[in-house]
């Protein structure tokens, strides 16, 4: 490129001189010099603005407005060299037509260069289609995508499709009226409002979503006018998960059902996120599970002084220690504990042994079936376990203790919901009882991507060809990210002061039916059902699973008030003094140690006197009678 250079520079001069003059001019004299000496002025200042540094192949704008600047700032120093050396003096217009010249041939020879030397001999980018027997070679093997969104990511990614093996880009689709009928890089815009048209007169297999700063709810508006169409749709991620300014083909992914939720986030409150946390000894019980889990992740970033994992799954235990340590935050002491709630002796060890500030106590078992069906475990595990994580925090001065419970907790039909408002009522009694140890509880619903989680299961049902399986037609649920509640359960934690309840805003319940239909489309497929016979996936109804709700509830009474977080509510909610708790605890205790399930029936729904449970007694019996068995 500097041989190159040096040519052209040299027989733009000659020629500059030669168009001001009306004639062939050679330089006599001095000139000569001034003239043949110019690709030395240029490669000093071409080597400083990068021109010899850029790849010829990918040469882009930032590449060319540094030619311009590197030529323009060559055109007016050789100038100036020329009156200073030059005898016969340099005509003015010779160095405004050096100046254009050298625009264009510098320029000129680079974007040349970069289309000989491409590789997509298709020249995609100018919508140039090679015909082979009649049939364009772009569609040859590739998928034929839309991409929705022409501002620069949307331009971006076609810019980086154009080098794929496996797509190949038709068109844009775009909200903004100016830019619908026009050409993008050759590529047409297209109104959201003839979707179909659209995907039909193109062929379209994919429309791939390159909006990345749009909040969710309109990425969630856009997913709602694409769902119906028979194509796949994949997204670019969110601006903070992007670098900045480069979208390549590996960022798209499918659409999840973390789009599928509408929800904006709120800004963190960050003194709340670090209160309970930063330079304090914090511990996590359940710390393998996917709550538990992303309390450690959370927790870390925040520096404590010491991380205390308490699990009693070696597996998960494991997994957890192994990521946070590949984190790389050497400065932060992480302890993984084998143990299990139940066991007192061992947390009073290890409270002693780490003095404990905060806990965060997230063991508990919360698959609804398995818990109906293994009821004294579920008992034992979710209130006894709360309950000797809470007395051993008051032993040994814990100042927070935080609870994860659940909307099960309210109205419950099912042991698990009635054990988590168990487990609610017993710090609440406790709160009073004493005030060195500051309770809080933080109720919320479905997490996206916990264990049992419905969504795998939907995209594992999909991929293996179907049936997707649903237990009602009418079942909602409330669903939130996992990141996101969790952030929300340490900032309520540090706005208790003592027997809290906190409710976080979940927003609109989805209909489970809605959302198998949704992700049964967003993966290019149709819903077999009696309207559409010949569809792919079809969606069967199995029945309730025992002590299943139709739809989960946050709140028991009406006595709510706001908090500084507009997803955080506060909710008052009736208590039992410790004096007629611990009675019935006892009861509970004894019931378990003999099996008794009428007894163990007739003290939770004693105990939460909103449980209406949806199991039989006599099943409850059946399954005890196959555990004791067995």
């Amino acid at each position: 490129m500097l041989l190159v250079d040096s040519v052209f520079l040299v027989s733009i001069l000659l020629a500059s001189f030669s168009i001001r003059l009306g004639y062939w001019y050679f330089p006599q004299s001095d000139l000569i010099w001034v003239i043949f000496g110019a690709p030395i002025v240029a490669s000093i200042i071409f080597v400083r603005f990068g021109l010899y540094r850029a790849v010829i192949r990918y040469i882009g704008f930032k590449a060319l407005w540094a030619i311009v600047q590197a030529v323009s700032l060559y055109a007016l120093v050789w100038g100036v060299i020329g009156f200073m050396v030059a005898i016969d003096g340099i005509p003015r217009s010779v160095i405004l037509i050096n100046w254009v010249l050298s625009l264009l041939a510098i320029g000129g020879v680079r974007v040349a260069a970069r289309v000989a030397l491409s590789n997509n001999v298709e020249f995609s980018m100018l919508n140039f289609k090679w015909k082979i027997n009649g049939k364009s070679k772009s569609d040859d093997g590739k998928k034929r995508v839309l991409v929705y969104g022409a501002g620069d990511a949307g331009i971006q990614l076609v810019s980086a499709l154009a080098h794929s093996s496996e797509y190949n880009p038709v068109g844009f689709i775009d909200d903004l009226n100016e830019l619908q009928g026009n050409q993008i890089v050759g590529l047409g815009v297209y109104s959201v409002d003839n979707i179909a048209g659209v995907i039909t007169k193109l062929k379209v297999d994919e429309v791939l979503i390159a909006m990345p700063s749009a909040s969710r709810t309109k990425r969630l508006d856009i997913i709602n006018v694409l769902e119906p169409q028979p194509v796949l749709v994949r997204m670019l991620p969110g601006v903070a998960e992007l670098a900045e300014g480069k979208v390549s083909i590996g960022d798209l992914r499918e659409v999840n059902i973390k789009d599928l939720l509408g929800r904006d986030t709120v800004e963190a409150n960050k003194s709340l996120l670090g209160k309970n946390i930063t330079n304090k000894v914090v511990m996590v019980t359940g710390a393998g599970g996917s709550i538990g889990s992303e309390l450690c992740r959370q927790i870390l970033f925040l520096k404590p002084k010491a991380l205390i994992l308490y699990e009693m799954s070696e597996l998960a235990l494991y997994t957890i220690e192994k990521e946070l340590s590949n984190i790389g935050i050497h400065s932060i002491d992480i302890y993984p504990i084998l143990g299990s709630v139940n066991n007192k002796t061992r947390l009073s060890n290890v409270f002693k042994r780490f003095g404990v500030d905060t806990i965060y106590h997230a063991a508990a078992y919360k698959h609804v079936p398995m818990v109906e069906f293994n009821n004294t475990e579920g008992v034992d595990n979710n209130i006894f376990g709360t309950l000797n994580c809470a007395q051993v925090a008051i032993d040994f001065g814990v100042e927070t203790f935080v609870l994860i419970s659940t909307d099960k907790a309210v109205r419950p039909t099912n042991t698990m919901g009635a054990t988590k408002r168990s487990a609610e009522l017993v710090l609440q009694a406790l709160s009073v009882k004493q005030s060195g140890t500051k309770f809080t509880m933080v109720r919320f619903g479905n997490v996206l991507g916990s264990s049992g989680s419905v969504i795998p299961l939907f995209k594992q049902q999909i991929e293996a060809g179907g049936p997707v399986t649903v237990t009602d037609k009418n079942i909602i649920r409330y669903f939130m990210t996992i990141p996101e509640s969790v952030e929300l359960v340490i900032q309520a934690g540090a706005m208790g002061t003592g027997g809290d309840v906190f409710v976080l805003d979940m927003g609109k319940p989805i209909r489970i039916v809605d959302l198998a239909q949704k992700m049964i489309r967003l993966s290019g497929l149709e819903v077999k059902d009696e309207s559409h016979p010949d569809g792919d996936i079809e969606i069967k109804y199995t029945g309730l699973r025992p002590g299943e709700k139709l739809y989960e509830e946050l709140l028991i009474g009406d006595n709510v008030s706001d908090t500084d977080n507009p997803l955080i509510m506060r909710a008052q909610e009736d208590m039992i003094a410790w004096d007629e708790l611990e009675p019935i605890l006892n009861g509970l205790s004894s019931a378990i140690d003999k099996c008794n399930q009428e007894k163990l029936r007739e003290l939770l729904i004693k105990l939460v006197p909103g449980f209406k449970p949806q199991c039989e007694i006599s099943d409850l019996l059946y399954n005890e009678q196959l555990t004791t068995d067995s």
